[in-house]
């Protein structure tokens, strides 16, 4: 089965990220252990296919960076500069290697 932003796993994905609260991240790895049946791949993939849907404005998809701290684009560049513009509009801070490395900053405790 092709998950849709409409699919069940990805409603319980999207309901978990809308609870990271503003000025903290998570990471994909962490939110596919938290709402279970799912990888960290398939969490990329539920935050993508927010990309062309209006609950991209309903879904904070910014919060939820890689297991290194760092950005991710979905695949075509797409967001990689929003989303540090977005998070650093929250904020969160980058050190210089593009990451965020304040434990302070995550919600759930750093993964690297």
């Amino acid at each position: 089965m092709v998950e849709t932003e409409s699919s069940p796993l990805y409603q319980r994905i999207y309901a978990f990220v809308r609870q990271v609260p503003a000025g903290k991240v998570v990471s994909y790895g962490q939110i596919a252990r938290i709402v279970g049946g799912c990888s960290a791949r398939m969490v990329g993939y539920a935050m993508a296919a927010l990309r062309d849907t209006r609950e991209i404005e309903a879904v904070p998809w910014q919060r939820v960076i890689n297991s290194q701290g760092k950005c991710s684009s979905f695949g075509d560049g797409f967001g990689n500069a929003i989303q540090e513009q977005l998070l650093r509009g929250e904020g969160i801070h980058f050190d210089d290697q593009g990451r965020v490395n304040d434990p302070l900053e995550w919600w759930i405790e750093r993964p690297f």
